[in-house]
């Protein structure tokens, strides 16, 4: 098997699988005050403060939750709440039709409660400008939210530029960075957002652990009751094994991120040379993107018959977003940048990750010329 569905999940490392057992094999409850109590708590605050210090930001400001979707859900939520507890109405979305299904759902969501959604136009590569969000803020915007490193494209957003459009009129601005750590450079305070949102499987690290970033002096309330976990902004107990895991795992993906990408890259570079032979070859995904991720169009080919063929050739891909998978609807990120809805269909998404070898990518290259031709309709 040659598993190149590194942006759907990251195989957890030797090293993230060591520190949950021995955390895992704590018996005591973080919120307990007696000594095995203490113990637990000391290994969850080593977790975060890794997080923390591989994000560069303060430990204080990073809750641990259980992944991306959650907290794309709490922070548009928690803001809309805010918003129209104080105003007694309904205030005004921007995002974009790009944006993985954990903000989709909840700006449609938002839209049906009567609150306004804008939302922008990307180009070609699914990039956004920051002078159309400038223009598309008013008085009653309540929030921004808008990728960092989109999920199907590899897309880049130039996050410092459009936060500084919205946090400059005094709007928060919130940025979902869940595929960017291990590969791309991040600046949570240099950038100057709000609000981010992670998720320890794609560095490596357990499923089921993530991390929300609420910069200080920004408000953002519980969206569930309960305890005073997590500074009363996500009760609940905390997973102590999963977040010292996912701590071990971003602060070894961290070190060797610019090795990862430089190696990212050349299999990039090596995939698309090798099949560049297939007729008709479209590259969705920018020159400049992630190199972490490959999307190409096989015109004319059957999407499900392409993956189920790739599958049983021993290559393990994805038509998008693994949040999404089984709808058989096209990807949503590719029609919203112009691709037509069969095209959407006949594509195909490699991630690779940095245990991935060029004979693999050689072998994926091949696999996809023979899928491509048993496939096309």
């Amino acid at each position: 098997m040659i598993y190149l569905d590194y942006a759907a999940t990251h195989p957890m490392t030797p090293a993230a699988l060591a520190a949950y057992a021995q955390a895992a094999a704590l018996p005591g409850n973080p919120a307990s005050v007696h000594a095995a109590g203490q113990a637990a708590r000391e290994r969850l605050e080593e977790g975060r403060a890794r997080v923390a210090a591989a994000l560069g930001v303060d430990p204080r400001t990073v809750t641990a939750n259980s992944g991306g979707t959650e907290g794309d859900n709490h922070v548009l939520f928690g803001v809309a709440r805010a918003w129209q507890d104080a105003r007694g109405r309904p205030g005004h979305l921007i995002t974009t039709p790009t944006e993985h299904s954990a903000v989709l759902a909840p700006a449609r969501a938002l839209a049906a409660q009567g609150w306004a959604v804008t939302w922008l136009t990307p180009d070609r590569f699914g990039r956004y400008d920051p002078a159309e969000l400038a223009g598309a803020l008013r008085d009653d915007t309540a929030l921004v939210s808008i990728h960092h490193a989109n999920n199907e494209l590899g897309t880049v957003q130039d996050t410092a530029a459009l936060a500084a459009a919205a946090t400059g009129r005094g709007v928060p601005y919130h940025t979902d960075a869940v595929q960017a750590p291990g590969v791309l450079p991040l600046d949570l305070l240099g950038w100057g957002v709000s609000y981010a949102t992670f998720s320890a499987h794609k560095w490596g690290g357990p499923r089921g652990v993530g991390f929300l970033y609420v910069r200080r002096g920004t408000a953002l309330p519980p969206v569930t009751l309960g305890g005073g976990q997590e500074g009363g902004l996500r009760p609940g107990t905390q997973d102590t094994a999963g977040v010292y895991a996912a701590g071990v795992a971003l602060t070894e993906a961290e070190e060797r991120r610019p090795a990862t990408h430089a190696h990212l890259l050349a299999l990039r570079t090596r995939f698309l040379n090798a099949a560049a032979s297939i007729p008709g070859l479209r590259v969705n995904h920018p020159p400049d993107g992630s190199p972490k991720v490959v999307s190409v169009t096989v015109p004319g080919a059957d999407g499900e018959a392409l993956l189920m063929n790739l599958d049983m050739l021993g290559v393990c891909a994805s038509a998008g977003s693994a949040c999404s998978a089984g709808t058989m609807q096209p990807s949503h990120v590719l029609t919203a940048t112009g691709l037509s809805e069969a095209d959407a269909r006949a594509s195909v998404r490699f991630s690779f990750g940095a245990a991935t070898t060029p004979a693999e990518v050689d072998a994926a290259a091949a696999a996809l010329a023979q899928a491509a031709a048993w496939s096309q309709v």
